[in-house]
C-alpha cells in the first residue's frame, strides 16, 4: 500500500502510496464507490479517523488552501497545495507524474504546520511551492523539511524544446535530456532547487513514474488513476 513512508518526530508520519492501495482519484473516471472503499482502506492503514483525510480539487494552479481542524468539512477546496495550521488534519495530495511534495514545520510554541502540494509543471512555475511555504511561515512555521515523493524523472519527461526553454528560463534547474537525446523537464529537481533557495532541508524519494509500474502514470495511460503524498499524526 505504502512506496515509502517515514516517522518525521512529534507522532507525524510522511508517506506515498502505490498502485496496490488502489486509485484514490474520483476525477478519472473510476467507481466513485470503489474509490471511497480504497480511501477509506487507507485511513485504516494510516490510523486516522474515517473520513478525515482531506483531499484537493487539483487544477494545476499556485493557490493554497487551508485546512481546518476536527473532521473534513463537505466541500473539497479547489487548490494544488493545502496547509494544517496545527497539524491536525490528515492531508494527501494526490499525483501520477506530477511532483508530490510533503512539507513540516515547527511553530516557536512546540507545535507544527503539516502542508501537501502538487507540483506539476505549470503549478511548480508559478510558484506553488513557494506559495505553501510562505503560507507555513505567515502561521509560525521555521525549520520547514519538505519531501519530494516518485514524479516522472528528468530522463523520461520529453517536452517540445520550446517548452523546455521556456521553464529553465524561470528554473534552471529543470532542464534535462531523455534518454533518447531528446529535450526534457526534470520537475523533481526544480522542485528541490526552488526549496532549497527557500531555506527548506530537502528530502527526496526514489522512483520514477513512467517507469515503474507500482505507480501510477499519466503518460504511460491516459486511464491512469492516482497515488497519494500524506502527512499525518499517529
Amino acid at each position: 500500500m505504502f512506496w515509502w513512508q517515514t516517522q518525521a518526530g512529534d507522532g507525524l508520519r510522511v508517506a506515498f502510496t502505490n498502485t496496490e492501495a488502489g486509485n484514490l482519484a474520483l476525477h478519472v473516471g473510476d467507481d466513485p464507490d470503489q474509490v471511497l472503499v480504497r480511501r477509506a482502506a487507507l485511513e485504516k492503514a494510516m490510523g486516522v479517523a474515517p473520513k478525515s483525510l482531506r483531499f484537493m480539487n487539483q487544477v494545476h494552479s499556485a493557490d493554497v488552501a487551508l485546512a481546518g481542524s476536527g473532521q473534513a468539512p463537505a466541500a473539497v477546496p479547489t487548490a494544488d497545495a493545502m496547509v494544517s495550521l496545527d497539524g491536525s488534519a490528515p492531508l494527501a495530495v494526490m499525483v501520477a507524474d506530477c511532483v508530490p511534495v510533503v512539507l513540516i514545520g515547527q511553530r516557536p510554541d512546540g507545535g507544527v504546520v503539516t502542508a501537501v502540494a502538487h507540483a506539476g509543471r505549470k503549478g511548480l512555475l508559478d510558484g506553488v511551492l513557494a506559495n505553501t511555504v510562505e503560507r507555513m511561515r505567515s502561521a509560525g512555521a521555521a525549520g520547514v523539511t519538505a519531501w519530494i515523493g516518485p514524479a516522472v524523472c528528468g530522463q523520461c519527461y520529453e517536452v517540445p524544446g520550446a517548452m523546455l526553454e521556456e521553464a529553465a528560463a524561470i528554473i534552471p534547474e529543470v532542464r534535462s535530456r531523455t534518454s533518447w537525446g531528446t529535450p526534457a523537464l526534470d520537475l523533481p529537481s526544480g522542485a528541490a532547487a526552488q526549496l532549497a533557495a527557500l531555506d527548506v532541508k530537502v528530502t527526496r524519494v526514489s522512483g520514477c513514474t513512467l517507469e515503474s509500474a507500482d505507480l501510477y502514470s499519466h503518460r504511460r495511460s491516459s486511464s491512469a488513476g492516482r497515488f497519494a503524498g500524506l502527512v499525518w499524526r499517529v
